[in-house]
């Protein structure tokens, strides 16, 4: 059993963001930032890409240049929001006189952010999106006798505490997420890893069974299981 739902926690960072910027250094450097902080990150470099990729893929967030060839961050905007695209969206750009705030913000931005600009601010204002979005009563999570400090990110089992490297920690806390239902390993890639992993290697399998060998203790039930046919699910127990 899940002791705090999905919708109880503080930032997930097992999120994935579309990130749309025409200045290819600028958009490396944007999207190094948020992989290092555990984010998966897709870029577009014009507006009908990332038209085109937000239509196909569930993002947790937007960020988008405005002025991009093809159709500027405004015009994209307006065309996602008319097709109830609404994840969030922050705009990036060197437009910082306040018609252009405006107009972006009407089109339905949910913030503004002018360059040059530090990834930390960058990280901050995507965090406060992100919470307004998924309101948080604890940034604790659970599963069993598992649980998830999302703040700290200490994990314990029981009493026993769990040293996890970050990624592990991202891994886990997407499977805990996702608890009971089972995932697959190419949603696993898509929001622990970046898109453009090879999803046919077998990185998810080799964390799966580092993940094991620190979660599943001999002295206490299994909580990773394989579900053959779909992927991983983390659960007290596995179903007869």
């Amino acid at each position: 059993m899940v002791n705090c739902p999905a919708t109880d926690y503080v930032l997930n960072k097992s999120m994935r963001i579309l990130l749309a910027e025409d200045e290819r250094k600028v958009a490396e450097h944007v999207r190094a930032g948020l992989a290092a902080e555990g984010y998966a990150v897709d870029v577009a470099h014009d507006g009908d890409e990332a038209i085109w990729l937000a239509e196909s893929n569930t993002y947790d967030a937007l960020l988008l240049d405005i002025g991009m060839p093809h159709k500027d961050g405004i015009t994209v905007v307006r065309l996602l929001r008319r097709k109830q695209i609404l994840a969030p969206v922050i705009f990036l750009t060197a437009r910082d006189d306040i018609e252009d705030k405006v107009r972006g913000l009407d089109a339905g931005a949910d913030d503004y952010l002018t360059k040059p600009f530090s990834i930390a601010e960058l990280l901050a204002r995507l965090r406060a999106v992100l919470r307004r979005q998924r309101p948080q009563t604890t940034n604790v999570i659970r599963v069993a006798d598992l649980e998830l400090d999302l703040l700290s990110h200490e994990a314990k089992r029981g009493e026993e505490k769990i040293e996890l490297t970050p990624r592990e920690f991202s891994l886990l806390e997407f499977l805990i997420n996702a608890s009971p239902k089972p995932v697959s390993k190419t949603s696993i890639i898509e929001h622990v890893w970046d898109q453009h992993f090879d999803s046919e290697t077998n990185v998810v399998n080799v964390y799966i069974k580092l993940l094991r060998r620190k979660i599943d203790l001999p002295s206490r039930p299994p909580l990773i299981h394989t579900v053959r046919g779909v992927g991983f699910a983390l659960r007290e127990e596995e179903p007869a």
